[in-house]
């Protein structure tokens, strides 16, 4: 009877202690059992270590479990919605070889020099995530495993050229639009300024707005699929513009929740953001036109002195290391109408 209670016993209790939980910044994300409610996950930002204990606690009752091993592991794996996993990352720690427990125990780890080269991503089709796992390895019973996810963000370095956007809009002897934005690269928490032009006016537009749209690609080849989502949609103007007239607009990126652009990540997914300008005439035909736009994360002030404090001869040669994922925007699609100009 000892004898199975020892091997089939209740299952030990594992916790995980992050080095700093208490001040630490969280980040609220959807809760993975509940879309319509958050969890707050820890953030870690760049090559910043992860630090902790595990504690590992016998149930009561159980004098004993026996165990083929104890490893710990910092993972990373993109998740789709179609079931497919793919683990990009995996380092692993042993905390104790093949023995018992008896007692409750506590192991301290770090992982100080581990490279997490991609940001955490929750999207529509996929996820980006990175997790501690426990596990206690056992052969006459099912394995025991605590997995607590943290959160990952990385700086990025401003962008060497920055031009600003132009295009046209234009429908022969009809309609001829210029509009200008002031840059075609912005940082999460950055304004996009511009102004639209009306040179020719000769269609009855009652109304025109203006998104901004992700877009998650994931697949490749035959498999690609696109999915849009709106994140923001205001109208500019109400009412029938006439020739020369200027409308001015602002767009202030730090009201949303955004990441930056990925471009190919692990060859599994990208996310672009795209400014959507749509012209309605009184006949309810739409008119759009398109242009990518492309989304950097900006160290705040803050965060740049304590890199420089813990890396003073790095600051002193200037050669902090930045990740900069994602690629120049495409060009602008051709003036067509569209009925679903939102892309939902």
């Amino acid at each position: 009877m000892n004898f199975f209670r020892s091997v089939l016993g209740p299952p030990a209790l594992i916790d995980v202690e992050l080095e700093d939980a208490a001040t630490r910044q969280t980040i609220d994300v959807p809760s993975p059992d509940d879309t319509n409610k958050t969890v707050k996950l820890p953030l870690y930002v760049e090559a910043e270590p992860v630090k902790g204990r595990v504690i590992i606690k016998l149930d009561s009752g159980t004098k004993k479990v026996e165990h083929t091993g104890i490893k710990l592991s910092l993972i990373g794996v993109i998740k789709s919605t179609s079931g497919n996993v793919h683990e990009f990352l995996s380092v692993v720690k042993e905390l104790e070889p093949a023995g018992s427990l008896t007692d409750a125990k506590s192991y301290a780890f770090d992982f100080a020099q581990v490279e997490r080269k991609h940001e955490s991503y929750n999207g529509i089709n996929i996820s980006l995530n990175y997790y501690l796992r426990v596990v206690i390895s056992r052969s006459m019973a099912p394995n025991i495993t605590k997995q607590v996810e943290f959160w990952q963000h990385l700086w990025q370095k401003a962008p060497d050229s920055n031009q600003n956007i132009k295009m046209e809009v234009g429908i022969e002897d009809c309609l001829h639009i210029e509009f200008e934005y002031n840059r075609s690269k912005y940082h999460l928490k950055d304004v996009i300024i511009g102004k639209i032009f009306f040179l020719l006016v000769r269609l009855k537009i009652k109304s025109m707005n203006i998104s901004l749209i992700r877009r998650e690609t994931t697949g490749s080849g035959l498999d690609m699929f696109n999915e849009n989502r709106t994140l923001s949609k205001f109208e500019i103007m109400d009412g029938a513009p006439v020739k020369g007239e200027a409308i001015p607009v602002r767009l202030f990126l730090g009201g949303f929740d955004l990441s930056p652009t990925y471009k190919d990540v692990q060859n599994k997914f990208s996310v672009s953001y795209i400014l959507n300008l749509v012209l309605v005439d009184e006949d309810d035909r739409r008119y759009f036109k398109q242009r990518e736009i492309f989304l950097w994360r900006k160290a705040p002030k803050s965060a740049a002195k304590r890199a420089e404090a813990r890396n003073p001869e790095k600051a002193a040669a200037g050669t902090t290391r930045y990740e900069r994922p994602g690629a120049k925007p495409d060009t602008p699609t051709k003036e067509s109408k569209d009925d679903n100009a939102q892309g939902t």
